[in-house]
């Protein structure tokens, strides 16, 4: 099975996903950046900022949890996405072990997140 990359442009200030979202895709930062925003009585505060080659959107893929935060660019950018497919069948190679770790490193963000 040939697997197409599914490839997205933004300008400066798109939202690419607003926090609540369904997530059930992450993206891969190809040019450009994109900044993780929450939103906390109605001030916005910058928690990261993913440059090209970052990933963002993961946690979603992992625990099909609503976003967290906000996402949005700060300048053009171009993304490639990944699918909770594509996620999927590379998780089916990895250790239960392995597998286990990451629910649980996901469970502990979230919950020092909230």
């Amino acid at each position: 099975m040939v697997e197409v990359v599914q490839r997205r442009t933004f300008q400066a200030g798109d939202k690419i996903f607003k926090e609540g979202d369904e997530g059930d895709v992450a993206y891969v930062v190809q040019s450009g950046e994109v900044e993780i925003i929450k939103v906390n009585d109605n001030n916005e505060e910058v928690i990261g900022v993913i440059g090209v080659g970052g990933i963002f959107g993961e946690m979603a893929l992992i625990d099909s949890k609503p976003r967290m935060a906000m996402a949005r660019t700060s300048k053009s950018t171009t993304i490639i996405v990944v699918t909770k497919q594509m996620f999927d069948e590379k998780m089916k190679s990895v250790d239960p072990f392995i597998r286990g770790l990451l629910n649980i490193f996901v469970d502990q963000i979230r919950s020092i997140s909230n």
